[in-house]
């Protein structure tokens, strides 16, 4: 598995690149993802995808909502086959997102939290 810092970095540099093929090559087939924006985007009251083609439409709607998203990466936090990015938002909001990694080194579990 590539260091879970270079890992962070290209992250964020696929998000603020707006490139959603290059977002999504971070994500295993089967992700789960846990978030508060689904909620909102998605009008999904569990606040969570399962799947990457899921996810994509998610991802994609995002995009579409904040044209100007640009992330601004505070902290990367290394934990054991996983990582806490802590960044700056949309609407310049705060968020904290606990990333699982597979022994494929990819995403398969997410838990974003937005202050």
């Amino acid at each position: 598995m590539e260091n879970l810092t270079s890992f962070g970095e290209a992250w964020v540099r696929a998000w603020n690149s707006h490139d959603l093929e290059e977002i999504l090559s971070h994500y295993d087939a089967d992700i789960v993802f846990y978030s508060p924006l689904i909620k909102k985007i998605n009008n999904d009251p569990t606040g969570c995808i399962r799947g990457k083609e899921n996810l994509r439409a998610y991802f994609s709607k995002g995009l579409a909502a904040y044209p100007d998203l640009h992330f601004e990466l505070y902290h990367i936090l290394e934990g054991v086959n996983s990582v806490v990015l802590y960044y700056k938002s949309v609407k310049d909001m705060l968020s904290a997102e606990l990333m699982v990694l597979n022994e494929k080194g990819l995403v398969c579990e997410v838990r974003a939290h937005y202050k």
